[in-house]
This record gives structure tokens, C-alpha cells and sequence, in this order.
């Protein structure tokens, strides 16, 4: 089994900034890659990036030019920068870590950490 903690969430105006951290552990090998998912209040949860094994990193239109995906292999942890940060940003943003077709391809999913953005 894996865990997922996220944290770094909270309150910030429009045009701010929060650094959210996701901490992995358990049982943790052959990971595909992992991602940062959000899911705003009526609204279905929503893929904001996500970053390969390799490195390779993926963005949402809507985040593009203002967040950054990263990950610490050595640590088990992920990052995302939220810069310029709008009301539209204001979610539940959960931390998902996916494990290779070798391993099952299984997806493991964070408690979430709630980022709200006032205008």
C-alpha cells in the first residue's frame, strides 16, 4: 500500500502564490508518474499536471505559465508551485501517484488540501 499526504494549502488573494508538497510512502516502487488533480465545489475533479518517471511534465491550459510540477525521487515528494494564483484556482487539490503496468497500474490518491483564493 501507498500513502499520500498533501500539504501547503490555504488562503491566498488573487495574484498570490502557494507551494503545495505531497509526501509519499508505504510500498513504493515502479512508479509511472505522479500528479496534482483539483476539484472545485460542484465541479468534477480535474487533472492540473502531472510529471513521468523521466521527468517529462504535462500542464493544464488553465495552469500553463503559472504552475510548476516537480518531484523529489530521493525524498518521495511532489511539488507544485502556484503562482498568479485566481479565484478560479480555488479547489481541493489532491496529490496522485501511479504505479507501472508491471505493477499493476494502480492509482493511489492523497486526503486533498483545499487552496482558496480570494478576489
Amino acid at each position: 500500500q501507498v500513502q499520500l499526504v498533501e500539504s501547503g494549502g490555504g488562503l491566498v488573494q488573487t495574484g498570490g502564490s502557494l507551494r503545495l508538497s505531497c509526501a509519499a510512502s508505504g510500498n513504493i516502487f515502479s512508479i509511472d508518474s505522479m500528479a496534482w488533480y483539483r476539484q472545485a465545489p460542484g465541479k468534477q475533479r480535474e487533472l492540473v499536471a502531472r510529471i513521468t518517471g523521466s521527468g517529462n511534465t504535462y500542464y493544464a491550459d488553465f495552469v500553463k505559465g503559472r504552475f510548476t510540477i516537480s518531484r523529489n525521487n530521493a525524498e518521495n515528494t511532489l511539488s507544485l508551485q502556484m503562482n498568479s494564483l485566481k479565484p478560479e484556482d480555488t479547489a481541493v487539490y489532491y496529490c496522485n501517484l501511479r504505479t507501472s503496468i508491471i505493477m499493476g497500474a494502480q492509482a493511489y490518491w492523497g486526503k486533498g488540501t483545499l487552496v482558496t483564493v480570494s478576489s
